[in-house]
């Protein structure tokens, strides 16, 4: 008894009625937002080069105000919509940090302080600071070998 069921048919219904990704649009977003974000901390930085602030300085003040805006947007909900347009735009590194330690502890505030902003408040970013500063003490101690 032959089969109904043809595999190659199937494909092409099945490609024929998947909805297109908007892969090119979706990589634009992101790369603009992504700039406007390293724009941003560039032009923080070049600020505080020009108040007299060393190198080191800016750079420092430049990181602090990032992590501190998108901590605010986060905590005002703005962030989200932000990421929900542009999605891996938003991860350069230090806004994505910044954003998933803010985003647990809003969400489990009601919980209290102790029990869900303490206790949640590293949830997600927790896995990439104990594998970020375990990588940088084997790295630190292969280098002090060799």
């Amino acid at each position: 008894m032959k089969s109904r069921f043809d595999a190659n048919a199937y494909r092409k219904e099945v490609k024929r009625r998947a909805p297109k990704s908007p892969a090119l649009l979706q990589c634009l977003k992101a790369f603009c937002v992504g700039g406007l974000i390293c724009m941003l901390g560039q032009g923080v930085h070049d600020i505080g080069v020009r108040l007299s602030l060393s190198d080191a300085d800016a750079s420092t003040v430049s990181s602090m105000t990032l992590i501190f805006l998108t901590a605010l947007l986060t905590g005002i909900g703005v962030f989200d919509r932000i990421a929900s347009f542009a999605g891996a735009g938003t991860v350069v590194p230090i806004t994505g940090f910044a954003n998933s330690i803010v985003a647990p502890a809003m969400e489990y505030r009601p919980e209290g302080f102790v029990l869900g902003v303490g206790a949640k408040l590293f949830t997600i970013a927790g896995p990439v600071l104990v594998y970020g500063i375990a990588s940088s003490v084997i790295v630190g101690l292969i280098s002090l070998l060799f």
